[in-house]
């Protein structure tokens, strides 16, 4: 009898395959003679036929060949370069099996990062968009020139291909129409676009911003050096062209990097920033600031935050990684205090301008790390009652998890963009926090990505 662990799959090798759950990049998961294979595009239930095209020690890549039974859920991908850009991982999937799969994402996390008994775990439904389409306020498309016309948009998926995308569907539409024209000016005016390959050349990039809200758009030019030949002229046809947009940067980075943005950025034409609104709040948005990509589902998400906090008015609160204050401040109606940190000094005079902006005046903001900065509150008698977080894709810092064990506060808010990151830091202080619930929300549709909110309280 051969045993399974001995078979080996080798590249270019075809066996049909039935998919049993999407992968965490929303790749279809299927297992051949018990060894697990990813294959792009495959949806869950279906029975495919596949063809290997890498091998690694404890997994493959494959890719479908033919689909022997489809899923009753799988549709026509709008998009005409859906395939080839790979920005978006899920238009082939219906949208309301979308939030299903996505909430099956974080569950499989949990499954494997965990020692929870996952049947008696409240995992809520995902909270969806009514239009799944059009979300996204800020784009970076990368430019090249191609027998004398500008191309804008994205890299291939895992190349250095650029997919031409005059018309983004996942993006709002004044971000596609300042894209378009911005194309036909640099192209109207000869202005050189950047060559990675001989160097030569100026523009590599536009990014550009809309204030949902407000209509306010920001352009900003990436450019490989300070020179921007006629640039007057670019700020008067914008004028002209596109009475929209408000403020129109220039942003210098000379490395050969994948960060769009370089240290420096001058002002060309208009304001350094646009507003946006979400509530009553309204956010200045310079461009390099960070700001939720979906403004529709970042309310919606606060609002679950505010649901688990479950304020009455006396709540001392601790924004820990808080950027420009945002959740905090969405909060401090009900809370008696609020306090936050954040390793970027920049930020933090954001959150402060912000407090300040909307009256806020039982919001502090310090420059630091959390693991720092929480211990010596506690000395001068400080006490956070509810602790949220709302970490990067790494998850908490585990010196930050020790210091929120010492302090002990009563609630323990965690928003996550990880699930994986956040399996492990839930199973790292499960034996002094209950987990109450787990609530996803879907802040990228027709992408992988999950967003969600967990309610942590102290055990007694």
């Amino acid at each position: 009898m051969i045993n399974s662990n001995e078979i080996t799959i080798k590249v270019n090798q075809q066996f049909p395959l039935t998919i049993k759950r999407l992968g965490i990049n929303g790749e279809g998961v299927g297992y051949f003679k018990k060894k697990v294979v990813f294959v792009p595009g495959a949806l869950p239930g279906e029975e495919v036929v596949v063809e290997v095209v890498k091998v690694h020690p404890k997994f493959s890549e494959a890719i479908v060949k033919k689909v022997r039974k489809r899923s009753p859920f799988r549709v026509k991908a709008p998009c005409p370069v859906y395939e080839q850009c790979g920005g978006c991982q899920l238009q082939h999937l219906q949208y309301d099996q979308q939030l299903n799969e996505k909430r099956d994402i974080l569950i499989q996390a949990l499954e494997r990062h965990t020692r929870f008994a996952l049947e008696d775990l409240d995992i809520r439904e995902t909270i969806g968009m009514e239009d799944p389409w059009k979300y996204r306020n800020k784009s970076q498309f990368q430019l090249r020139e191609m027998n004398g016309r500008i191309i804008a948009g994205l890299y291939s998926m895992n190349s250095h291909r650029l997919i031409s995308v005059p018309e983004c569907i996942v993006q709002h539409p004044a971000t596609n129409k300042v894209n378009n024209v911005m194309k036909k000016i640099f192209e109207d005016f000869k202005v050189p676009i950047y060559n990675e390959k001989t160097k030569k050349g100026i523009v590599k990039t536009i990014v550009t911003r809309v204030g949902v809200q407000t209509g306010q758009v920001q352009v900003v030019i990436v450019t490989a050096g300070e020179k921007l030949p006629r640039k007057e002229v670019i700020a008067e046809e914008i004028k002209k062209r596109l009475p929209e947009v408000v403020s129109v940067m220039q942003n210098i980075n000379p490395k050969q990097t994948s960060l769009v943005f370089g240290e420096k950025t001058l002002n060309i034409t208009g304001k350094e920033f646009i507003d946006e609104k979400m509530n009553e709040f309204t956010y200045e948005l310079s461009a390099r600031a960070f700001f939720q990509l979906n403004p529709e589902q970042t309310v919606k998400l606060y609002d679950e935050v505010k649901k688990a906090a479950g304020l009455t008015g006396k709540e001392k609160i601790v924004d820990a990684y808080c950027g420009s204050g945002t959740i905090g401040l969405w909060l401090a109606e009900d809370a008696a205090e609020i306090r936050g940190m954040d390793i970027i000094p920049e930020s933090i005079e954001d959150a402060k301008k912000n407090a300040l902006k909307h009256g806020v005046t039982k919001a502090k903001y310090e420059t630091g790390k959390a693991e720092d900065i929480l211990p010596k509150w506690l000395k001068q008698g400080w006490h956070p009652d509810v602790v949220i977080v709302d970490p990067p894709r790494t998850g908490c810092d585990p010196k930050f998890l020790q210091t929120l064990l010492k302090i002990k506060p009563k609630k323990f808010i965690y928003v996550s963009c990880n699930p994986s990151t956040l399996a492990k830091d839930l199973q790292s202080i499960s034996h002094m926090y209950e987990v109450k619930y787990i609530q996803p929300v879907d802040m990228f549709p027709q992408t992988a990505h999950v967003e969600s909110i967990s309610k942590l309280v102290l055990k007694k």
